[in-house]
């Protein structure tokens, strides 16, 4: 990973913006909508500055102050660079390519634009109000993990591509039966490329508790799984795996 991607608020904060013309426009209308104060070079409280013209100069002149620079079209100048945006406000999924393609991640954007619906940003804060009562719903914090995972999962009630999901939160709040038990299962991989996952394997990595796997099996893989996830070498399928969604992971042919 080439990056960390992080949010940053910018509401009241001072940014540095230099350059003329459309992509200063362009640079100018992003930070005002992000609540930043706009100042020239000379602010010295500024941490951040966009050089809309990518100018090497003062680029330079800024790093030199310690600034955060981003310089456009200038990836080497960058210490920054600025994503391709899809806003579903309180939702936000950005788009980076590093600076490689500006191109690339606005035909991304675009993609997914047409896929996450309207109302996405609605179900986001539905479900921060209803905190609470999720709480009271599930006290079991791993019983209420996996509540949520499968009412947003593909299909399930609050699936968040559906158009009317938020509708569906006090359904689902509601709803009966039991969690579902704790079980193990395993994935056979195809490789060690990451992209040769099935769409069920990445999206099993993405939902354990924990993951029990082969020493052969690269950190590639085990970078799907989620981050607060146990990641444990073994031999074999562990007897006891724990509670909730375990997986035994091991490339093809190794799976007991």
């Amino acid at each position: 990973m080439h990056s960390l991607p992080v949010f940053l608020r910018l509401t009241g904060r001072p940014v540095i913006l230099t350059g003329d013309g459309e992509a200063a426009d362009a640079k100018r209308r992003l930070l005002e909508r992000t609540g930043a104060v706009i100042v020239g070079e000379e602010d010295k409280r500024a941490r951040i500055a966009i050089v809309s013209d990518g100018d090497a100069v003062t680029a330079e002149r800024l790093r030199a102050r310690g600034v955060l620079v981003n310089a456009t079209d200038n990836p080497d100048l960058c210490d920054f660079t600025l994503p391709a945006i899809v806003d579903r406000d309180p939702v936000l999924i950005a788009i980076g390519t590093g600076g490689a393609s500006a191109g690339l991640a606005k035909a991304l954007r675009q993609r997914l634009e047409a896929l996450f619906p309207a109302r996405l940003g609605e179900l986001a804060q539905a479900l921060f109000a209803a905190r609470g009562a999720i709480k009271a719903r599930w006290a079991d914090a791993g019983a209420r993990r996996r509540r949520i995972d499968a009412g947003l999962a593909p299909g399930g009630m609050i699936d968040p591509l559906r158009a009317d999901a938020v509708d569906a939160l006090p359904d689902w709040l509601a709803a009966e039966g039991p969690v579902e038990g704790s079980r193990l299962i395993a994935i056979a991989l195809l490789s060690g490329d990451p992209d040769d996952l099935t769409l069920r394997a990445a999206r099993l990595l993405g939902e354990a508790d924990r993951v029990y796997h082969a020493a052969s099996v690269p950190a590639a893989i085990l970078d799907r799984a989620r981050a607060d996830a146990a990641r444990i070498v073994a031999d074999v399928p562990p007897a006891d795996p724990g509670e909730g969604l375990s997986l035994w992971v091991a490339l093809d042919g190794a799976i007991a």
